[in-house]
């Protein structure tokens, strides 16, 4: 057996201020993708995912047991295979916020959801919301708390546009310009992070009434005009918001910046060759990058491993 593959994404914009109200834009990134596969189940790779396979079986289980109204899967033929030694088999690098566990929690909902919602029906704004919620369920068994955004967008395979909790919509995005001097870049921080401890520093900083106040007047303001931009092909907008957006992400979320970047991260604002974001949760795995001069900021970054992602 070998189930499709299903896509890496990338959060352009919103990570940390959805669930505070911000706009949120989600592409697919298509470079990386997983496949579920019972075949080749002897190598450490396989055996390492079955495991993982196993525990997450148990939360599938324990989900349909006390929301079956939600979803229910068909429970039988999925332990039969993880105990063939099903595994996920993927190139998406994992804890680097590109949505490993999404593309994961996608592939089992395709192959064993019952009466599950398919990408080739009407995508109405409540079949979207049901997957949300339920790839939400699924999810937060890898990181606590999911939004359910990056399975959803790995199963959709389509740009996300969210515009608050209970409205999101497939959206479209201008087209690439491989000639292009301007583009938005993946940087290797070459750390491996975990998700769950950046929500927790990220919910202890709400606590601070200072904290709340800047990301309600600036955060939120700056995530949602870069979207805007960014939608509109608006590229001298883009770079502006997207600066502004650095440097408060600079300023207030130092924590969530591998120490080793901080001095990186400052250089592209001053010098306007590139501009740094988080990309996910932070604390490692890829950091986003916007440079208005991708040659410029390949040769600024010189060292570091820069993927190109986005071209205009």
């Amino acid at each position: 057996m070998k189930g499709p593959l299903f896509y890496s994404k990338i959060l352009l914009f919103g990570e940390h201020g959805i669930n505070k109200g911000s706009k949120g834009l989600s592409i697919p990134y298509n470079f990386y993708n997983g496949g579920l596969k019972v075949d080749d189940t002897e190598s450490d790779i396989a055996k390492r995912s079955n495991q993982s396979l196993r525990g997450f079986v148990g939360h599938v289980e324990k989900l349909q047991a006390e929301e079956p109204e939600l979803v229910t899967f068909d429970l039988a033929t999925l332990k039969l295979n993880v105990e063939a030694g099903m595994y996920f088999d993927s190139s998406i690098p994992q804890g680097y916020g590109i949505g490993s566990s999404g593309a994961l929690v996608a592939a089992i909902y395709d192959q064993y959801a019952e009466n599950k919602i398919t990408i080739l029906e009407n995508l109405t704004q409540e079949k979207l919301l049901t997957l949300k919620k339920i790839f939400s369920k699924m999810e937060s068994y890898f990181h606590g708390t999911s939004s359910g955004l990056d399975p959803l967008n790995s199963y959709l395979s389509i740009p996300i546009l969210i515009n608050s909790h209970d409205s999101i919509e497939a959206t479209g995005i201008p087209m690439q310009n491989l000639e292009g001097k301007g583009a938005i870049f993946l940087l290797d921080s070459g750390i491996v992070k975990e998700t769950a401890p950046m929500v927790q520093i990220f919910m202890e900083s709400l606590k601070d009434k200072g904290f709340r106040a800047m990301i309600k007047n600036q955060f939120l303001k700056y995530t949602d005009a870069s979207i805007e931009s960014f939608l509109q092909g608006d590229a001298r907008a883009l770079f502006s918001n997207t600066k502004k957006l650095s440097k408060v992400v600079f300023n207030n979320f130092k924590p969530m910046i591998p120490v080793q970047f901080h001095e990186l991260w400052q250089k592209g604002i001053e010098t306007n060759d590139y501009y740094l974001k988080l990309c996910g949760s932070g604390g490692g795995g890829y950091i986003l990058g916007f440079a208005p001069d991708i040659a410029r900021a390949k040769e600024a970054l010189t060292g570091h491993k820069v993927e190109v992602v986005y071209q205009f």
